[in-house]
């Protein structure tokens, strides 16, 4: 007789993030989701206790489950519908998994800012996914969710206006708080020290259509620079996302059959403000290098409950068509990026696989181009986003 399987397994639940996804699947079933899950990680002792400290059923099953140990991820692949992994940096620990779930017929969400271990995983395991019918989605949190999706509602909102998407978009933060997660800033160091080892990923991490294997599109706005935008009436600076960011927006153009173009240009900077102080602020952000620092958040540190619940983001994005007025997009979130709006992202969009998308073949894939604006209604129906044309 079959093992039945969990709708979701979140491997990693004894992690900072992880243990917020935990809190969420709880919400969500007292909302009616009525969805089964289990949790999974190195250690039972860990798992209970986190378990017992959330105030998840006593009776939520616990799955030891290791990236040293290839088998019991098959193991614990085999068990669920969907797994959230919130173990990074992903070159380290995520590539067994992702085999497994390719193998396994597995659906799989993750948080990943890693384009170098993405583009392996993509060529590795692509082909077995489309065959197994497993659907991996890499990017699920801040990184790429907003900006992918963000650019999806302009273009959609584009066809319908002009009968065209527009062939340029820009994402521009115009407002965040909040700190960024210490998996993202161990993704970083670990893809620099990959990078200074292996010179050819150089090229890779510095072209945005890495993730597009095949298809090199033309050369695109440059985000690397401060400087003052006078339509904006602001300065703006390099957005550290920007690199893993642009990579996705591109993925899923690609993956949606060129939708946006196959001449679509992209670019992503943060706004800091008029004036001396926003020129000054624009050029300390240039320079900044606290995430590569020693002191920069561990994976398993975060911000209080106060600091998440009191965070937020405020993107907007410029679509332009040759001749046309241009259209504007805000994307907003209620909780601070890394943390907060991430573990709801995430959970969602592993709801959103299992649920919304049953004509979603097996393949690697971008959130955008998987869920869509199936994914979009659910963020802004329960994770506290909001997609809004605003002109």
């Amino acid at each position: 007789m079959p093992i039945p399987k969990f709708d979701i397994v979140i491997y990693g639940a004894s992690g900072f993030t992880g243990r917020l996804v935990a809190e969420y699947l709880i919400q969500c079933n007292l909302r009616g989701e009525e969805l089964s899950w289990a949790m999974a990680g190195r250690s039972e002792q860990k798992l209970a206790q986190v378990r017992d400290i959330i105030g998840a059923p006593s009776d939520t099953p616990l799955i030891v489950a290791d990236a040293s140990g290839p088998e019991s991820l098959k193991i614990m692949a085999e068990r669920a519908k969907v797994i959230i992994s919130t173990v990074g940096p992903y070159q380290f620990y995520g590539s067994a998994l992702v085999e497994a779930c390719a193998q396994s017929g597995t659906d799989y969400v993750d948080l990943c800012g890693e384009p170098a271990w993405m583009r392996q995983m993509i060529d590795a395991h692509s082909a077995n996914a489309k065959q197994t019918g497993a659907r991996i989605v890499l990017s699920c949190g801040f990184d790429s969710i907003p900006f992918d999706l963000g650019v999806l509602v302009l273009q959609d909102e584009a066809q319908r206006r002009f009968g065209q998407p527009c062939r340029e978009v820009k994402a521009r933060v115009r407002a965040m708080k909040g700190t960024f997660s210490g998996g993202t800033a161990a993704s970083l160091k670990a893809t620099m020290i990959a990078a200074s080892k292996d010179r050819s990923l150089i090229e890779l991490l510095k072209s945005p259509f890495a993730l597009t294997p095949g298809f090199d599109g033309p050369k695109q706005p440059s985000g690397t620079k401060s400087h003052f935008d006078p339509e904006l009436q602001s300065w703006l600076a390099p957005f550290i996302m920007a690199p893993i960011n642009t990579k996705n927006v591109h993925r899923s153009n690609a993956l949606m059959g060129h939708a946006y173009g196959q001449d679509f240009l992209y670019s992503e900077m943060l706004m800091t403000g008029p004036g001396e102080k926003g020129e000054q602020i624009a050029f300390a952000v240039a320079s900044d290098r606290s995430l590569m620092s020693d002191d920069a958040p561990k994976p398993g540190e975060g911000p209080s409950e106060e600091e998440r619940r009191t965070g937020y983001y405020d993107i907007l994005f410029i679509g332009q068509s040759d001749g046309e007025k241009p259209i504007k997009v805000g994307v907003k979130g209620d909780r601070d990026p890394g943390y907060g709006s991430t573990s709801k992202m995430i959970a969602e969009a592993a709801i959103c696989l299992l649920r919304d998308c049953p004509d979603t073949p097996g393949g690697i894939w971008t959130p955008a181009a998987a869920m869509g604006n199936a994914l979009v209604e659910r963020l802004v129906k329960n994770a506290g986003l909001t997609f809004t044309v605003e002109d």
